[in-house]
C-alpha cells in the first residue's frame, strides 16, 4: 500500500510503503530509503523512532531509520587517497566527514516499487557527490517476512570509490521510555576506542574486563556511570565492534518486554549507539518525544574510517563491481 507522505525540499512529493503480514507492519518511505516505522502487532508497539511527515525527516539530524551511505560513520579530515588519487569530501561534522556528508543517502531521493512482500528503492549518486569519485547506482530492498526485516543494499560503480552502507535506526522493545533495562549482547571480542571527535583511532582493545564486554548478555545501562573515559567522553556507548566470525551472522541480541531482537549482517562489524545526543528535541510516532537513553542503534559497517587506516576490511568498490551487504533486524518472542 502507497500513501502520500510529503513533500521533500526540492518540491517533489515523498511516497510511504506500508507492508504487513500477521505478525508486523513495516513503513518505509523513498526519502532516504528511510524504515518510517516497524509495529509489533502482537505487542502493539511501535518499535523504531521516525515521523509521520516528511518535511520532519529533512529538518532533523539523527538520521532516524535512514540508509546511510555513500560511507557509514565518519572520515577523517574527510579526505581519503584511492588509486594515488587524494578525494576530499564534505566535511559536516567538525573537520571530518559523517555518514555520507551534508547530503548523503538520508537525503537521497530514491524511485520507490512494491513488490509483494518487497520495497526496491533505487537511485543513481552522481560522479562528484559530496566529493566522492564515480557514478554508483544503487539498489536497496527491503523485505518484511514473518521473522523480522531484510535490507539487501547493492552498489555498481564505473569508477573505483567507496560504498559501505547501514541503516540507523533507533530502536525500544518497550516502544518508549529508558532503554537502560533492554538486555544486549553483542558477539565481538574487541572494541574501537574513540578521539576526542568521536572518531574511532584506527585500534581495537579487547573487551575482557571492561564495560565494553557484552559477549554475556548484560543490561545497557549497568556501567553508564563506572567512570571510564570511553564512556564518560561519549555519555554512553557510541563505538565500533569487531564482530567475530565472516559472512551473514548473527552480530547482537537485544532483549526487553518479552521481546528478543537479532541483528545480522555480512558487514565486518557492528557500530552499538545508546541514543546519547537524544535530548527530547524530536517528538515522532504516537507524540513521542526521544530522550536521551531512550533508543538504542544496532549500525552493521565497516571500521569507521577504514580507509585510512591499514589492516582492516575497506569499503572500496571497483568499478564493474557489485558490492552486495545485507542487514537483517529479526523480531520474536523471547525464549
Amino acid at each position: 500500500m502507497e500513501q502520500e507522505f510529503g513533500i521533500n525540499q526540492r518540491g517533489d512529493p515523498a511516497t510511504l510503503f506500508i507492508l504487513q503480514n500477521e505478525r508486523f507492519i513495516m513503513a518505509v518511505t523513498d526519502y532516504g530509503a528511510t524504515l518510517v516505522s516497524w509495529i509489533d502487532r502482537k505487542k502493539n508497539i511501535d518499535i523504531v523512532a521516525g515521523f509521520d511527515k516528511v518535511e520532519d525527516y529533512i529538518d532533523h539530524v539523527a538520521h532516524f531509520g535512514s540508509m546511510i551511505g555513500r560511507v557509514a560513520n565518519r572520515i577523517r579530515n574527510a579526505t581519503f587517497t584511492l588509486n594515488g588519487t587524494k578525494y576530499y569530501v564534505s566535511a559536516n561534522k567538525g573537520a571530518n566527514s559523517l555518514h555520507g556528508g551534508w547530503n548523503g543517502f538520508d537525503k537521497l531521493m530514491f524511485h520507490g516499487e512494491e513488490n509483494g512482500s518487497e520495497v526496491v528503492f533505487t537511485a543513481r549518486s552522481p560522479d562528484g557527490d559530496e566529493g566522492y569519485p564515480g557514478n554508483l547506482d544503487i539498489r536497496i530492498t527491503y523485505t518484511l517476512d514473518e521473522e523480522g526485516i531484510h535490507i539487501k543494499s547493492e552498489g555498481i560503480t564505473d569508477h573505483a570509490t567507496l560504498f559501505g552502507v547501514t541503516n540507523h535506526s533507533y530502536f525500544n522493545l518497550n516502544g518508549c521510555g529508558t532503554i537502560k533495562d533492554h538486555e544486549v549482547t553483542i558477539f565481538a571480542d574487541a572494541y574501537a576506542p574513540n578521539d576526542e571527535s568521536g572518531t574511532a583511532v584506527g585500534t581495537l582493545i579487547e573487551c575482557q574486563n571492561t564495560p565494553f564486554d557484552f559477549r554475556q548478555p548484560k543490561a545497557i545501562g549497568t556501567d553508564f556511570a563506572c567512570g571510564d573515559e570511553q564512556i564518560s567522553m561519549n555519555g554512553g556507548y557510541d563505538h565500533h565492534y569487531a564482530v567475530s566470525g565472516s559472512g551473514l551472522r548473527d552480530m547482537a541480541v537485544c532483549k526487553a518486554n518479552g521481546l528478543k531482537f537479532v541483528t545480522r549482517s555480512n558487514l565486518p562489524g557492528i557500530h552499538f549507539y545508546t541514543g546519547n545526543f537524544l535530548n527530547g528535541a524530536y517528538t515522532g510516532h504516537n507524540g513521542i518525544s526521544y530522550g536521551r537513553h531512550e533508543r538504542v542503534c544496532f549500525e552493521p559497517e565497516y571500521y569507521p574510517n577504514a580507509i585510512n587506516y591499514e589492516g582492516f576490511a575497506q569499503p572500496i568498490l571497483l568499478a564493474g563491481e557489485k558490492s552486495v551487504q545485507i542487514i537483517e533486524y529479526l523480531l520474536c518472542d523471547e525464549d
